[in-house]
């Protein structure tokens, strides 16, 4: 058996690297057939097709459509949903009037209820929204359909909140929080969300306290397949992204769930956001988590779910989910910083530690480290040069981003196996495992100080240190017990390898190919004993060269690859010009019509760069026929001076059809107050975003930006000092360049897509406009207010 342990342990960990993934989500799709009692994949995709027939972003006409489809759904289970309605202003300034579906289950006490939560409304103005969110819409109607049909009766109510306008600015959670009755006795919700199109679901925990109350009570929920740990909200954080969740735990103080999956990252937003997309088996794990989320949470007490203490938690294959207190932290680590200096001198007094070799068991991790870390970075900056396409995809995420993730991952392995090859003697094996086992170390003690979510790496570090005892103890330990003592690692270490480049871009790969040499670290004692370590170095880097080589061959764009591109319209009334103007680096065949990038003058049209995800800027920009657009009317129906404080009503009115409203000043200027509609008033307490400065009082150049629906003008009223006069700059936007009259535009080529996260497809109206100087009107020898349209600029 010796003879091919070599063999059979790198096939164990190989297996266990495939059962880790494999483990984490269903693998099996519920159908049709389904009991009516359970949740069923394949009638909740049903709901996904209806839901994703079209893009159905706020204001769209399909947008109606999908919210009575699911209306008429929630009819169908006996439920008698309603649609609220109101005006919303988040934080960042984003404005729409979204339309809530809500409706109840009753309970049998007066409890606190529970809240599922999703939204309907696609992202603007290509996406269809399958994954984003018609899969969380769909999660939600077959998980209630199939509670309904046990009959049970909840002891707290069941809200469902179907959100619209979460992709504008979290809108629809807003108008929820602060104006619908229901929110007041809202004890948990659960949200269900995505960013990509496949992949694990995962389990974030939003409170604005400690987890250990939702943490314990999450496991006693009893989820089958939870993919959790208490590093990923941390990481969940550093996303440019928040969630309707995050409204109501900052608005509502409501602790809440979300599950949201990321992997296929590059179908986010995009055309390719279609029911054919969506991962089944991810569509299934939503429903492992709903359904017994749903039967335990509608009967247990909601009424406190605050805790006084934090947990430290992480799922693992076989055990599912492991939890232990924040108070453990340093006890753990002060343990295995004890236990590690005695098994130095327990190795050193009984001849199996020198120290040279732990000297030079340092160099060689270390170099290592550095080489993988260093070419891995170099690599991934000179493939894109190589191919300079990759930057028309915004948030990283390439179309052949797996297979470099498994290209860097290889090189890192070959690089340690190639290194490690130069001991070829298995005895020196303890004094090697210092070095490794002092990094874990390192890590797990910054961990404990400024990242507490990630304290449980310390796990490697205590199996690492038993596996230490055993090569001390014995010079030809078994090999597969070394294998069992890696596998934690391999549990906790594989899933963030694979995942970080996905959720945060290629641009961050190197950091994968670094946690391949910790992980190689951590199963060092299975991989010294390896006599053809040279052989698995080279068959790695062949492997590198053939994945590279892979990616090559996908880098184009293709049918099922489409390259991304943008076209705008930008109709300057000011100078009375026109332009067309592209995001894109790369002009291609359908761009080209419009941009010379020879004549670019995209740099006078970014002075106000429209609101966009990642702030991108025009990159080119060409003049443009001059066309009879219709234009926006500025009325002032009300202009008084009362005190020191000037009162004024603007109304900014849409002559054609639009969907968006972006209004600037151009300089930095003091309100005293600034309402949208009747209803909502910009908040003036927030300090943590770019509309509002509440430490210097002063409203930023990018004012607000205003989604329209059925062309309802935007109303705004205004305060400010009287002797103040604003000046602002107006951008009306419609999404209707390939059908609107005044324009010929073909249709994309079959390997080409709307770009996302832009102002795109686009028909631009900029106006700059100012207020004049406060005039009286003398009657009588009476004072009245002026209102005269003489007080605004409007070029009309």
């Amino acid at each position: 058996m010796r003879k091919f342990s070599s063999l059979l342990t790198f096939l164990l960990i190989i297996i266990s690297l495939i059962y880790t993934f494999y483990s984490s989500k269903p693998q099996r799709i519920t159908d049709l057939d389904t009991p009516k009692q359970e949740f069923s994949t394949l009638r909740a995709l049903e709901h996904v097709k209806n839901i994703a027939k079209e893009c159905h972003y706020l204001g769209s006409a399909a947008h109606e459509e999908t919210k009575t489809y699911i209306i008429n759904e929630l009819k169908k289970m006996g439920l008698q949903p309603e649609v609220q309605k109101g005006t919303s202003v988040s934080k960042t300034g984003r404005i729409s009037n979204p339309q809530n579906i809500i409706a109840k289950i009753k309970g049998s006490d007066n409890t606190k209820s529970l809240v599922l939560m999703s939204h309907y409304d696609s992202s603007p103005h290509s996406s269809y929204g399958a994954s984003d969110a018609g899969s969380g819409v769909a999660t939600i109607l077959e998980g209630i359909r199939a509670y309904l049909a046990t009959n049970k009766v909840p002891r707290n109510d069941i809200i469902i909140c179907i959100t619209d306008g979460e992709e504008l600015g979290l809108n629809g959670a807003d108008l929820f929080i602060k104006k619908h009755p229901l929110a007041k006795n809202v004890g948990l919700a659960l949200n269900f969300e995505a960013r990509g199109s496949g992949g694990n679901s995962y389990m974030l925990i939003e409170t604005n306290g400690k987890n250990g109350k939702m943490i314990s009570e999450f496991s006693k929920a009893g989820a089958s397949y939870p993919v959790t740990n208490s590093l990923a909200y941390s990481i969940y954080k550093m996303l440019p992204n928040d969630t309707d969740l995050t409204v109501f735990r900052e608005q509502g103080d409501i602790e809440g769930f979300n599950f949201a999956f990321i992997d296929d990252h590059f179908d986010y937003h995009t055309a390719n956001d279609t029911w054919q997309n969506l991962d089944q088996n991810t569509l299934q794990h939503q429903g492992s988590y709903l359904m017994p989320l749903l039967s335990y949470f509608s009967q247990v007490d909601l009424t406190n779910l605050k805790s006084d203490r934090d947990y430290i938690y992480f799922n693992a294959p076989v055990f599912n989910l492991i939890k232990y207190p924040f108070s453990w932290i340093f006890v753990l680590l002060g343990i295995a910083i004890f236990l590690f200096i005695g098994l130095i001198f327990y190795g050193k007094i009984t001849y199996r530690i020198d120290f040279p070799t732990v000297f030079k068991g340092f160099g060689l991790f270390l170099l290592v480290l550095s080489i993988t870390g260093l070419l891995s970075f170099g690599m991934w900056q000179l493939i894109k040069l190589v191919y300079p396409q990759y930057k028309e995809i915004q948030h990283g995420f390439t179309y052949n981003g797996y297979v470099y993730i498994s290209a860097f991952i290889l090189f890192a392995v070959a690089v340690c196996f190639k290194v490690y090859a130069k001991f070829k003697t298995p005895v020196k094996t303890p004094s090697l495992m210092i070095a490794p086992l002092f990094i874990w170390l390192v890590v797990s003690t910054m961990s404990a100080v400024y990242l507490k979510g990630a304290s449980y790496f310390i796990i490697i570090v205590f199996f690492g240190l038993i596996s230490l005892f055993v090569l001390i103890r014995q010079k030809r330990p078994n090999p597969f017990l070394m294998v069992v003592l890696a596998v934690p690692s391999i549990f906790i270490l594989s899933p963030f390898i694979a995942t970080f480049p996905v959720a945060l871009g290629l641009k961050i790969i190197f950091i994968s190919s670094i946690l391949s040499v910790l992980l190689f670290g951590a199963l060092l004692p299975v991989f010294s004993f390896y006599k053809r370590k040279n052989l698995l170095g080279n068959l790695a880097l062949l492997f590198t060269l053939v994945f590279l080589i892979i990616a090559h061959f996908k880098s184009d764009f293709t049918e099922e690859r489409q390259k991304p591109n943008s076209l705008v319209y930008v109709l300057d009334i000011d100078q009375n010009k026109a332009v067309w103007a592209s995001y894109d680096n790369i002009l291609d065949s359908w761009t080209k019509n419009y941009i010379n990038p020879e004549e670019n003058i995209a740099e006078a049209y970014n002075a106000n760069t429209l609101q966009s995800k990642y702030g991108r800027a025009f990159t080119y920009a060409n003049q443009a026929p001059l066309k009879k657009v219709p234009q926006p009317r500025l009325d002032i129906s009300k202009d008084t001076i009362i005190g020191d404080q000037r009162h004024l009503d603007l109304c900014i009115a849409p002559q054609r059809d639009i969907q968006r409203i972006d209004l600037y000043t151009k300089t930095l200027f003091n309100f005293d107050a600034l309402h949208i509609d009747d209803e909502t008033a910009l908040d003036f307490n927030y300090s943590d975003n770019n509309t509002y400065n509440a430490f210097t009082k002063r409203w930023s150049q990018n004012l607000l930006t205003y989604f329209v629906s059925k062309n309802k003008p935007l109303e705004l009223r205004m305060r400010f000092h009287k002797d103040s006069l604003p000046e602002f700059i107006l951008y009306e936007s419609s999404y209707d360049l390939l059908k609107n009259e005044h324009f010929s535009i073909p249709t994309r080529e079959k390997d080409m897509m709307p770009k996302p996260f832009i102002l795109n497809d686009a028909v631009v109206i900029k106006k700059s406009f100012a207020i004049e100087k406060y005039k009286e009107i003398k009657v009588d020898n009476a004072v009245i207010d002026s209102v005269s349209p003489a007080q605004t600029t409007t070029n009309e």
